[in-house]
């Protein structure tokens, strides 16, 4: 069984500079998993946070599974879940993001070779208005070459 994107955050790429990527895995239930699986969750706007030592991805949208029971009434499909990561890297990324500055964004969830969810998160900082256009630029110079052959 090998990698399978389900969602990829292309906004995030464009608005801030990724600068370290780690994978982490993230608490499910199991119809939100089903859900996952087949690529109903959008990651636009979500952010990680950390409160008490612990990482928390906010504002991934995952859509109500079709089958889900009727004894679930109040499903939030924004609401917060943990992530589990080791303590280490959790107070490492922390520290980053209060010193400098900086931004933990999801990047893309995919399943690994056993078949778990996990999460891309990239350690990022924001890009100004020109360096956007930059690379806006860059992308249509590209584009432009490869039509020529």
């Amino acid at each position: 069984m090998g990698k399978k994107i389900f969602s990829s955050n292309r906004k995030a790429y464009y608005n801030y500079e990724i600068l370290e990527k780690l994978e982490v895995g993230i608490v499910l239930s199991g119809y939100e998993v089903k859900s996952v699986r087949r690529s109903n969750i959008s990651l636009v706007d979500s952010i990680v946070r950390f409160s008490n030592g612990e990482a928390f991805v906010e504002n991934v949208f995952i859509a109500p599974y079709e089958q889900i029971s009727s004894h679930i009434i109040d499903y939030n499909a924004k609401r917060k879940r943990k992530l589990l990561m080791h303590k280490s890297e959790i107070n490492k990324l922390h520290a980053k993001v209060r010193e400098r500055g900086l931004t933990v964004v999801p990047l893309e969830t995919y399943t690994d070779v056993k078949g778990k969810v996990k999460l891309l998160i990239g350690l990022a900082k924001g890009k100004k208005a020109y360096d956007k256009r930059e690379a806006i630029k860059k992308k249509d110079i590209a584009r432009e070459a490869a039509k020529e052959y």
